[in-house]
């Protein structure tokens, strides 16, 4: 026992235990820190997967109301807003009206309009100016395969 004690008494005199207690909040110190980091991600990425279920119930939720578009993106916003404050979960409204935007896309309840598609049939398609131009501009390759009486020089 007076071996031990000795030894504790060297340490604490020479200073190597306050070495060894550098050298633990060191080399711990990074490790805790990237462990912290690590939770705060899969705590971010677990809420914005909460954001997109609650987001796309809201919006299939809306669809069959006598709303227009506008109205509609409005109240789903304030409904997935008031969802997460209930839950105690803070999110910034963009993101919550950039969720609702995503879901609305994604849903396949929601009707989508094809920009594309014309619904007056008496406007011609506008069509673009260069790609005409590419298509009636001479090509010298045509001329060569459609001229059967080139020969080939060489």
């Amino acid at each position: 026992m007076n071996t031990v004690n000795d030894i504790i008494n060297w340490i604490w005199k020479t200073g190597l235990i306050y070495w060894l207690f550098y050298f633990g909040f060191a080399i711990g110190k990074p490790f805790i820190e990237s462990k912290i980091k690590h939770a705060k991600t899969a705590q971010q990425k677990e809420l914005w997967t909460l954001l997109q279920q609650v987001s796309m119930t809201v919006v299939n939720s809306l669809v069959g109301k006598d709303m227009t578009g506008q109205a509609k993106f409005v109240e789903a916003v304030t409904q997935v807003q008031a969802y997460l404050a209930n839950k105690g979960l803070h999110v910034d409204m963009k993101q919550v009206q950039a969720a609702v935007q995503a879901a609305y896309e994604l849903s396949t309840l929601t009707p989508t309009i094809d920009p594309d598609k014309n619904k007056d049939d008496k406007q011609p398609k506008k069509s673009d100016p260069v790609l005409e131009a590419i298509k009636t501009a001479p090509n010298r390759a045509n001329k060569l395969t459609l001229d059967k009486t080139a020969e080939a020089k060489g």
